[in-house]
């Protein structure tokens, strides 16, 4: 963590990688862009964490995805040759939107929820009913038909996660519980505007969903992932993490390094996903305040870079 001054962002190797490792007891990792883009692997990811985990270092993944539950992440970790992890070290923004809710809506509370079967599974296993997943369509030709489409009275929240059934029918239905009053919270699982895929191909993010929500109506939504520190709050309630000797891994400046950054964290960006030197230089030369919080104390091309450091 960068301490008074502009911050500055240095290539992190040789003495000072041995340094900054030796002193953390906790890495918080993005997956999409860090430990692999779709289901490949990035070279040397795998190792790097494995020598963490020999040498103690608590390793938690924190990921705005909310398309997989923390079992699926497990097993993909296993899959891909990382450490073995347990559910409890994985904190994707479906877990830590149902943790959200449950402490923010009254008991009998239902959710209804434009996402995935995973995030449904999340909510259901912290007992908050949901109605919403998968293809919807419009119940007649004209707009008055698609106001006859059935409310669930009990529903106080509409959660927008990645939806690969989004459509202009759950649009209508999300607004409809939403113009009830501000009882009804609106919930999103992230802000990102695009998924990193193999050979640098992208598919539309949450952000995108959350967006056309929030215009159709004309109010902002509770974010619970990155950069929202409530992410990071999930983690510190589960773990005994001191931010001081702590570092926030990851491949974006507007989710995980703001994260890391407004928590006290080291930030540590890694150049294999979404962002590009130039960004970081940018920001840093910049002279807005806002754009510096995006500036990473570290950076590397991709965390291979660590393995010498690591007693390769």
């Amino acid at each position: 963590m960068a301490a008074g001054g502009p911050r500055r962002c240095r290539r992190l190797e040789g003495e000072a990688a041995r340094a900054v490792l030796a002193n953390a007891d906790t890495l918080l990792f993005d997956c999409d862009g860090v430990l692999w883009r779709g289901e490949a692997a990035v070279s040397g990811a795998a190792a790097v964490l494995g020598k963490l985990a020999a040498a103690g270092k608590r390793l938690c993944y924190v990921t705005n995805n909310s398309g997989r539950t923390r079992a699926a992440y497990t097993e993909k970790l296993r899959r891909l040759g990382f450490p073995p992890a347990e559910p409890r070290h994985i904190f994707s923004s479906a877990f830590c939107a149902a943790r959200y809710l449950r402490q923010a809506l009254p008991p009998g509370a239902a959710a209804y929820v434009l996402g995935s079967a995973a995030l449904a599974a999340e909510l259901e296993a912290v007992g908050i009913p949901h109605l919403g997943p998968g293809p919807a369509a419009l119940p007649g030709p004209a707009p008055a038909d698609w106001l006859q489409a059935p409310l669930e009275p009990a529903v106080r929240a509409v959660l927008v996660g990645f939806d690969e059934h989004f459509s202009y029918a759950k649009l209508c239905q999300a607004l409809r519980y939403l113009l009830r009053g501000p009882d009804c919270l609106l919930v999103g699982t992230n802000r990102d505007h695009r998924l990193p895929l193999e050979g640098g191909a992208g598919i539309p993010g949450t952000g995108c969903l959350v967006k056309a929500v929030e215009t159709a109506a004309q109010r902002e939504a509770f974010i619970v992932g990155k950069p929202n520190r409530f992410m990071f709050d999930c983690v510190a309630a589960e773990f005994p993490v001191d931010p001081a000797r702590t570092i926030m891994v990851g491949d974006r400046l507007d989710t995980d390094i703001l994260m890391g950054n407004s928590c006290g964290l080291t930030t540590l960006l890694t150049l294999s996903g979404v962002t590009a030197l130039d960004e970081v230089r940018g920001c840093q030369d910049s002279g807005c305040a806002a754009r510096h919080s995006l500036v990473p104390d570290y950076y590397v091309d991709s965390l291979a870079d660590l393995l010498p450091a690591l007693g390769e």
